[in-house]
């Protein structure tokens, strides 16, 4: 009855788990290797065929069909909820299964119709090939009844195929018209986000500006008040970086004592350092023009650029900065005193301190810097003398262009060198924007000869579509001495909403050759570095103890701390005091230096239309 097919009744067996086999030409069997075997005799071997075809087809199906049951669960619950598609779709895997039975079949039934046909091509013609003639006779016939099954389920497969290829084709249409109003709503929300933005800076006095044009900042740059083009003209070329530099006109150009000669590949301490031309220091600027406040539709710029190299993307100076890409490698001798002290320092192990505490440094700029900068030109240069003030002068060009690659060179009469070569790999993601610096940074100590490398971690920058737009480093930096083999391993930890340590964490370990620890450093790549020295003596375990809490604060060494932004540094996309100095017009400085760029000078003046027209001409 219909109420027995739930549980196993009398004189039943289950299919899944059913034996088949072949006894002779008119017997089969079927076991469920267990107790019950059943010997059944068909008429004639056709007949037998034919059952054993339809038990391995319902086989086949049974066990598919356990296989679905194990994973339905609460599909009982929501069966009305299920959509054709995928009733559709279980029906053609079972089609798809009784097409891959039938072909086992014929493979193994025309094998054996291939055996019989050579034997009977092998015979020659003995009065008793009647009887081989015969079994030749079924087994072509077996044959031919497989064959008609598995065309039969083929065309069973087509028109179920055909019949549905409308309705999938419907219901891809239906994804792909989703989709499209997803972007609209996003870029309908990404335009609100904006308008709010701007609303509430509208509304916020803010102090007037000697030096600016007034108005407010915010983290990314926006477009200017013309309309531009969000595709790609130029085969995806960086308009930032054309092939011919456009050199003004410079003819009372002049090289002094105190600047770098460009024929001379290494960058030497003599005599003229103390003979300056100047006797007295001259006074940097404090302030630039504010950042003007223009409207920007992002999302129409921004999602033709998803999986690209950021290089290759004709971006308006609105996303910008008025730095150069040179510019802000030069930023990273911002805290040059640590490398001072490093310098001074007779352990290679805590001269290995200092160095960590520099190398975390050069990141503390980029915190609320989420505006990119200038890409440079080929043969582009930036020249920073900071001699008599800060002991070290400082040199950056860009040597290729595709792809792009920059190389800094510094060096102090504090007793250090600082060399560089810079390039830049970055992906937008959607979300976020991933920029992997690829080179490797060298520093030499004159007086010991240490000379240790390192290489530079991730930056990743969120939210760029929605949300405010943040900054995270991630990965780790390996500081190797050369000569004494010391080594630190510097560790920035990644952004976790659900993680308990303070934001921007970065730990490190500064171990001896042998891998020994000497001292454990704790702190943040946007506010401080501190120092712990390993307790001498050892543990219960025999390993080297380490400084515990409550001897953390007698034993801790601050290494480095951020100096304060200036007053208003929002409105000028967060400045530091050096980078406010970096773009200041400086008489003498080469024709290809950073500070002669005119797109970068309209864009610091506030005049961004006539920046992004130069930019693209």
């Amino acid at each position: 009855s219909k109420a027995e097919m739930g549980h196993t009744c009398r004189g039943t067996i289950n299919l899944a788990t059913a034996n088949i086999t072949v006894e002779d030409s008119c017997n089969f069997i079927i076991s469920n290797g267990g107790a019950q075997t059943y010997h059944l005799k068909a008429s004639s071997e056709v007949e037998r065929q034919r059952w054993v075809t339809a038990l391995e087809l319902a086989k086949a199906k049974a066990v598919k069909m356990l296989e679905e049951s194990d994973d339905s669960g609460d599909e009982s619950v929501s069966q009305t909820d299920k959509t054709e598609l995928q009733n559709t779709l279980r029906i053609l895997s079972s089609k798809v299964e009784d097409l891959s039975t039938c072909n086992d079949l014929i493979a193994k039934h025309g094998t054996a119709l291939q055996r019989s046909l050579s034997e009977l091509e092998a015979l020659r013609l003995p009065p008793d090939s009647t009887d081989k003639i015969k079994q030749v006779n079924e087994r072509a016939t077996l044959f031919r009844i497989t064959s008609n099954a598995m065309i039969n389920a083929c065309r069973d497969f087509m028109l179920l195929a055909q019949t549905h290829g409308k309705k999938w084709q419907k219901s891809l249409q239906q994804e792909r018209d989703q989709r499209i109003r997803l972007e609209e709503t996003l870029e309908q929300l990404a335009k609100q986000h904006n308008h709010l933005e701007r609303a509430f800076r509208g509304a916020t006095v803010l102090p007037a500006s000697t030096a600016g044009t007034g108005g407010s900042g915010k983290d990314l740059c926006c477009p200017a008040k013309g309309d531009l083009s969000d595709e790609d003209d130029d085969n995806n070329e960086f308009f930032d970086a054309p092939e011919i530099f456009p050199m003004p006109d410079v003819m009372g150009h002049k090289r002094t004592g105190s600047n770098i000669s460009g024929t001379s590949s290494d960058i030497s301490l003599d005599e003229q350092y103390k003979h300056q031309v100047e006797d007295t220091k001259k006074e940097k600027r404090t302030r630039i023009p504010y950042k003007p406040n223009y409207s920007l539709n992002l999302w129409s710029i921004m999602k033709n650029c998803i999986g690209k190299e950021l290089s290759k993307i004709p971006m308006p100076v609105n996303f910008n900065e008025p730095l150069s890409m040179l510019q802000r490698l030069t930023e990273d001798l911002e805290y040059h005193e640590l490398l001072d002290r490093a310098a001074r320092c007779e352990s290679s192990l805590e001269q290995l301190c200092y160095v960590a505490a520099f190398t975390v440094s050069s990141y503390s700029t980029t915190v609320f810097r989420t505006s990119k900068p200038f890409n440079p030109l080929l043969g582009e240069t930036f020249e920073l003398d900071r001699l008599e003030e800060n002991g070290y002068r400082s040199l950056c060009e860009q040597v290729s262009h595709h792809p792009p690659a920059a190389a800094h060179h510094a060096d102090s009469k504090n007793g250090w060198t600082l060399r560089q070569e810079i390039k830049i790999t970055s992906k937008f993601r959607g979300k976020y924007l991933s920029i992997m610096p690829l080179g490797t940074i060298h520093c030499v100590f004159h007086s010991s000869g240490n000379h240790y490398t390192w290489k530079k971690v991730t930056t990743t920058v969120h939210n760029i579509i929605v949300g405010k737009l943040w900054i995270d480093q991630s990965g780790e930096i390996e500081i190797v001495n050369h000569k004494t083999g010391d080594k630190c391993i510097l560790k920035f930890v990644p952004y976790s909403y659900f993680s308990r340590d303070v934001a921007r964490k970065v730990t490190g370990e500064v171990m001896d050759p042998s891998g020994k620890v000497h001292f454990v450093l704790l702190g943040t790549w946007d506010e401080k570095m501190d120092c712990y020295k390993v307790q001498l003596g050892t543990g219960d375990n025999g390993a080297e103890a380490r400084p515990r809490a409550h001897e953390a604060e007698d034993n801790r060494v601050l290494l480095w701390k951020r100096n304060p932004l200036p007053k208003y540094a929002e409105n000028m996309y967060y400045f530091s005091e050096l980078a406010l100095t970096l773009n200041a017009p400086e008489s003498g400085t080469a024709p290809t230096d950073s500070r002669r760029r005119p797109d970068q000078r309209l864009m610091e003046n506030g005049r961004w239309d006539e920046a992004n027209a130069e930019k693209q001409r």
